[in-house]
């Protein structure tokens, strides 16, 4: 347990620092977004959160050598894809329509390129997370949960701390009850909640490259821990909410139910009522 504190608290501050130094660099303008009040947010969020991820998996005590091996190459390899669709892609290309349809007019958009790049590592990441379990078909379903947390949790992020949220709210229970998927988790979880007050208070935003190195250390560590059955129960799921999107406002839905559009609205300056 003390060790897990530790590594947890290692992740807070490596985020915070990480955090400071790119946020004061306003001698440029690459990390400046306008948000969805048309107010100006750092992305700095996004690659602080990713270093202090890191930073908790490779000091998470008790963590198999493969499965640590996973979160690492799963969490970076998200996070750079994230942050090359963030600094260089294009806005006005959206979700995975969008992005295939640009690809067969012959556009490759660098959404294209961070699709392949979730497929290609979260694959690598299922073989080494699955790794003496189930084999092949295991390392397959595992390597789908990977790089599709990763792409739900980038669909989420709409909202000040919605995404954030909701992978706290997803870790919570691994991690308190120490479990091995909850060994993955500290570490992000730690990163996610030291930077959760200023993403709530819109000064920043997790961008592609923090929402979808959260997913891909959520993926990893339900992956590592779960039968076959719930394996293929999940994909399912992430499959089913994915090709939702491409026909359905998350934000819609969210601020239509009760319960969801209160926790939605938690800790925000005010619940939103535009759809994006």
């Amino acid at each position: 347990m003390v060790g897990r504190v530790l590594s947890a608290a290692s992740s807070v501050v490596v985020t915070k620092w990480v955090y400071r130094r790119i946020a004061a660099d306003r001698s440029t303008e690459r990390w400046l977004r306008t948000n969805h009040r048309g107010e100006t947010v750092t992305l700095a969020q996004g690659p602080a959160v990713s270093f202090g991820s890191l930073v908790g998996v490779i000091t998470s005590p008790d963590l198999a050598p493969s499965v640590r091996a996973a979160t690492t190459i799963a969490v970076g390899g998200a996070s750079a894809l994230g942050l090359l669709d963030d600094l260089t892609g294009a806005t006005d290309i959206k979700g995975l329509r969008g992005h295939l349809g640009a690809l067969r007019n012959g556009e490759v958009t660098t959404g294209t390129v961070k699709l392949i790049g979730l497929g290609a590592t979260g694959l690598v990441a299922g073989v080494l997370a699955r790794r003496g379990r189930g084999g092949p078909v295991d390392a397959l379903l595992a390597g789908a949960i990977v790089a599709g947390s990763a792409n739900l949790a980038n669909l989420l992020d709409l909202r000040p701390g919605r995404a954030t949220k909701v992978f706290l709210a997803a870790s919570a229970a691994p991690v308190l009850t120490g479990s091995p998927a909850g060994l993955v988790l500290t570490g992000p979880v730690g990163a996610a909640a030291g930077l959760l007050s200023d993403d709530l208070g819109e000064r920043s935003m997790l961008g592609d490259t923090g929402a979808n190195a959260l997913g891909a250390a959520w993926g990893v560590g339900v992956a590592a821990s779960l039968s076959r059955p719930a394996l293929v129960a999940t994909v399912a799921a992430l499959v089913g909410l994915t090709v939702a999107s491409e026909r359905i406002s998350f934000s819609h839905v969210i601020e239509h139910t009760p319960g969801l559009r209160e926790f939605d609205g938690l800790g925000r300056r005010q619940t939103l009522t535009k759809d994006q």
